[in-house]
Order: C-alpha cells, then sequence, then structure tokens
C-alpha cells in the first residue's frame, strides 16, 4: 500500500544514497590535496622566503637564481584557472594514478593547484615576520634549521594556521569544479542530477552540505588559530 510516509522514506533513501557517496569522495579530494600541498607549498614558501633573505642564507648567484626560478614557476602555477589546469595536467595525473578522471586523478590535480598558492602565502607570512626576531635567533648562535624550526615557524603559527584554513577552503570549492571532468564528489552529483536532470532539490543539499564543510573548516581553523597565538 502506498503512502506518504513511504514517499517521504523512499526519497530520504534517495537522497542519502546519492549524497553519502559524494561527500566522502569531496572529503577525500580535500584531505589528500590539502596534505601534500600544505607539506609542499610549505617546503616551496620556505625556500623562497630563506634565498630572499640576507639574515638567513648569504645570498649568492645561487641563492639569487633559486629564488628567481621558484618564484616564477609559483607565479606560473597561480596564473592558470583551475578548469584549464584539470586538462593541462591529465598527463602528469596519468602518470601518477593511471587515469585522467575520477576522484584519485582530481585529488592529484587540486594538490598540484594548492602547491603554489600554499608556497606564496607561506612566504608572505614569513615575511610579515619582524627582522628583529629573526636577528636575536642568529645573534644567539642559531643555526638556520634551528632558526626555522624554532623560531620563524612557531612566531608565524597563528598566520600559517589561517592561510592553511584558505587553502582547504579554496580547494573544498575546486573539488566541486572538478565534477565537470567526472572528478565525483559533490560537484559531479550537483551536474549529474542538479544540472542534467533539473534536480533542483538536489543542486540546493549539495550547496548545503559545501557550506556545512566551509563552516566547520573555518571554525576549528579559527580555534586552531588562537590556541597558537602566544600573544
Amino acid at each position: 500500500m502506498f503512502s506518504p510516509y513511504m514517499l517521504t522514506r523512499e526519497y530520504a533513501e534517495e537522497m542519502f544514497n546519492i549524497l553519502l557517496p559524494a561527500t566522502i569522495d569531496t572529503l577525500y579530494m580535500v584531505v589528500y590535496s590539502s596534505f601534500f600541498s600544505i607539506i609542499i607549498g610549505s617546503f616551496i614558501g620556505i625556500i623562497l622566503y630563506i634565498t630572499s633573505s640576507d639574515q638567513l642564507c648569504e645570498s649568492t648567484y645561487l641563492t639569487r637564481a633559486l629564488n628567481k626560478i621558484l618564484g616564477i614557476i609559483v607565479n606560473i602555477g597561480r596564473s592558470i584557472p583551475f578548469v584549464i589546469l584539470i586538462i593541462a595536467a591529465a598527463p602528469i595525473t596519468q602518470l601518477i594514478v593511471g587515469t585522467f578522471i575520477g576522484t584519485q586523478a582530481a585529488a592529484v590535480t587540486l594538490t598540484i593547484a594548492a602547491i603554489p598558492f600554499v608556497a606564496r602565502l607561506t612566504e608572505t607570512t614569513f615575511t610579515g615576520l619582524g627582522k628583529g626576531v629573526i636577528e636575536a635567533s642568529v645573534v644567539c648562535g642559531a643555526s638556520l634549521p634551528q632558526t626555522i624550526y624554532k623560531v620563524l615557524i612557531p612566531e608565524t603559527l597563528p598566520g600559517l594556521i589561517l592561510n592553511f584554513t584558505v587553502t582547504i577552503i579554496n580547494l573544498i570549492a575546486f573539488s566541486a569544479m572538478a565534477g565537470i571532468i567526472g572528478g565525483g564528489g559533490l560537484g559531479d552529483v550537483a551536474i549529474r542530477f542538479g544540472l542534467q536532470r533539473f534536480r533542483t532539490d538536489v543542486l540546493i543539499a549539495t550547496i548545503i552540505i559545501l557550506v556545512i564543510i566551509v563552516q566547520i573548516v573555518q571554525f576549528f581553523g579559527n580555534i586552531l588559530a588562537k590556541a597558537a597565538d602566544k600573544r
């Protein structure tokens, strides 16, 4: 016997079966790309800052050339729109994961897109640190690794956390765009169901889920930044 209750239950089950796997795929892409882009991008940002600072690294032809080359690569990476990067990075994703479509391929592309962004934000955050702090560390006889890990990073940690939070939020937005190439996730659901099948309810649901994820990331990012601020 058909009843409104059955309709509601079947509708809820349908939405659950559509949205849950897509949400998991989105979280996979964001976590994967956030982890690797933050590690690699931060490392590049540190190199950019060190090679541009006479306090931490002697200015030589090699350091200036390294800074210039890395700076150009970072600027080029930041200049390419993500939709174009998805297509341009297809050979790299094919080499790394064996395919240029799907969730894994999208995660690799997201990582490539975020690395230059993280690198420049990291360098900018370090540049904002007062020169007196670095000078005090050098005068006390701290080595370069000690200055980086005991002075530079701890003193700028709140700003770094907020920058990483912004990066993760941007990756959430980019992960939705990955649905264009069948990258999976909520963006793919929004296109296949919300756009192509005219399911406004699915489209609205994906937007709500993305907004909730962003709010959670921003909430915990703010908490961690405040906890790391020793001032």
